[in-house]
């Protein structure tokens, strides 16, 4: 049933009313000796581990995953879990190499890195292009696929829903980092608790449906009935492959996406930035530890969805206008079988990962457009006070402009039948091995140059869009026996984008080698970043539970493989 009840009602405004009262309290109450604008966009020395970890994942675990990557799990099963169990890996490894530099560097924001380490030239490219891409694809595509999840179980107009989800993310974000970093700690809360929830409410119902009762059968039923949604590694004649190609997933194109999105994203670096050493490794591996847990929540719904529609259910409602069935609309049909009350706090949950997400996105966007932007091109006397009134302003231009993207484009990028998540990932991965490249050179090979970073950024650009059109212009059966081509259905033979990711880094990384070789030796110096070794030491503490980290994944990728 596509509606709340009145107990429904109740239980989200108690969540509401709890976030926005905690919000204030540590808006009013939390001090801090860092200057204003480091309070405001970093919380400086005022986010503990708990808070940092609890606020990467509140602002990672979105409607991206709730509905698209359950939608994923629903059309192709576990396998859509690596990028949330490869993500754990990937924490540990940004927190003993990256966050060192970042730190020892002090670092605040990622156009800075570039301005610092290369150029103003290569730093104010970015940081207009990094706007450009949080207000276009993620702050958008959260506004779309977040109110298509809550249009989908309380009956609201997706319109009001996009409107009322981006006034909430304003309150929230306008409190500055630290009411976002504290406030997420509670947001996660109520997101694991009412995935949870619904992940509880889905295995019972595929028990029921053959005669028998609990989790456990239940979960033993969808290995049984959906087998081939319990395998992590595709083989090459899967019709997945082309979103996840094979080994691909744990030796290629993936590791850049994960590496670049935990490691040079400033939404994500942001929350750890303004903390010390130890504490932003503690914040962050906390955070692996629960990116463990996401799949439970948000990929095993989707696989219980597949095999509840198998059995007939909900057949009608996952049709979009075309009569094709559409993943996006798999979880918040199973949210509608939630009883009242239950339902209201799946639709909090819901929320809560919506609106911390579009939170520290928004957040994100003030800080690069106030400190690189605004400070260094507008305005190279701005004081404190007035970048946190112009990081403010910046805040709701970007969601409004969100609002009216989401509104207007939505549906055409995102909806009918499309699976979200894989549309996020594969346009955010034409940027993303340019963009990796150019920052993992700029850490460790001191004699990279400016120019050999433009050319990152630039050609990465351009190889990404050559490989995503070249299979209408040359015949890639060649590359068939090696799992790098895949004919569609349509008969040309295309390069999954994971493998295109791969293929685009390389290119950029041997050029950016090749140019910076050549101007080394015209006696062009580069600006390298203070590293030495034992920045990247780690306490036993953290050691033991990398390891222990490192142990579930193994045992995980055995059982599932």
């Amino acid at each position: 049933m596509k509606s709340l009840q009145i107990q429904d009602y109740c239980v989200f405004f108690l969540y509401f009313i709890t976030v926005a009262a905690y919000g204030y309290w540590v808006y009013r109450k939390k001090k801090s000796a860092a200057s204003a604008s480091h309070d405001y966009f970093l919380a400086e020395g005022s986010l503990t581990w708990w808070a940092i970890g609890a606020s990467l994942i509140a602002s990672n675990i979105s409607a991206e995953q709730f509905i698209g990557m359950s939608g994923s799990g629903f059309k192709m099963g576990l396998a859509i879990s690596s990028y949330e169990w490869m993500a754990a890996l990937t924490l540990i490894i940004v927190a003993v190499f990256f966050i060192p530099v970042y730190l020892k560097n002090k670092i605040y924001t990622m156009p800075q890195f570039l301005s610092q380490r290369y150029n103003g030239t290569v730093a104010m490219i970015m940081a207009v292009f990094w706007l450009m891409l949080y207000v276009v694809v993620n702050l958008m595509s959260i506004l779309y696929l977040g109110a298509l999840a809550i249009h989908g179980i309380s009956g609201l107009s997706i319109e009001l829903c996009i409107g009322l989800l981006g006034l909430f993310a304003i309150i929230i974000t306008l409190g500055g980092m630290k009411v976002i970093g504290y406030t997420d700690v509670i947001q996660v809360f109520f997101l694991v608790l009412g995935g949870l929830v619904a992940t509880y409410l889905a295995l019972s119902l595929v028990a029921e449906k053959s005669g028998q009762s609990g989790i456990w059968n239940g979960f033993k039923l969808l290995r049984s009935e959906a087998d081939t949604h319990f395998h992590m590694i595709f083989s090459k004649d899967n019709s997945n492959y082309m979103d996840l190609p094979g080994l691909s997933v744990l030796l290629g194109g993936l590791w850049i996406a994960n590496l670049n999105y935990w490691g040079c994203n400033q939404y994500i670096t942001q929350r750890a930035l303004g903390a010390n050493l130890p504490t932003a490794r503690k914040g962050i591996l906390f955070a692996a530890f629960l990116k463990l847990l996401m799949p439970v929540i948000v990929v095993l719904p989707g696989i219980a969805a597949y095999v509840l529609y198998q059995k007939g259910m909900f057949h009608a409602e996952m049709m979009d206008s075309k009569g094709i069935v559409d993943v996006n609309k798999a979880y918040p049909n199973l949210l509608n079988l939630l009883p009242t009350g239950l339902k209201g706090l799946a639709f909090a949950a819901l929320t809560a990962a919506i609106v911390a997400s579009l939170a520290g996105k928004a957040n994100s966007i003030a800080t690069i457009f106030s400190l690189d932007v605004y400070k260094k091109a507008i305005n190279k006397n701005a004081d404190d006070k007035k970048l946190v009134s112009v990081g403010k302003a910046t805040v709701i231009v970007s969601m409004l402009l969100a609002i009216v993207l989401s509104l207007g484009l939505g549906e055409h990028l995102m909806g009918e039948g499309k699976q979200g998540f894989q549309y996020i990932q594969e346009y955010t991965g034409f940027v993303s091995p340019g963009i990796f490249a150019m920052f993992i050179l700029g850490f460790f090979w001191k004699k990279t140059t400016s120019n050999a970073a433009l050319f990152a950024i630039i050609g990465g650009f351009a190889f990404s869009v050559l490989f995503k059109f070249l299979p209408g212009m040359v015949d890639l059966s060649f590359l068939e026996s090696s799992g790098f081509a895949k004919a569609g259905a349509n008969g040309i033979y295309e390069i999954p984008f994971l493998d295109r990711m791969g293929f685009v880094f390389l290119l950029c990384i041997t050029g950016m080698f090749v140019i910076s070789s050549i101007e080394n030796s015209k006696g062009l110096k580069a600006h390298g970043l203070e590293v030495d070794k034992t920045m990247f030491k780690v306490d036993t503490a953290f050691a033991v539970g990398s390891l222990i980290v490192c142990a579930i994944l193994v045992a995980l990728y055995s059982l599932f493989w």
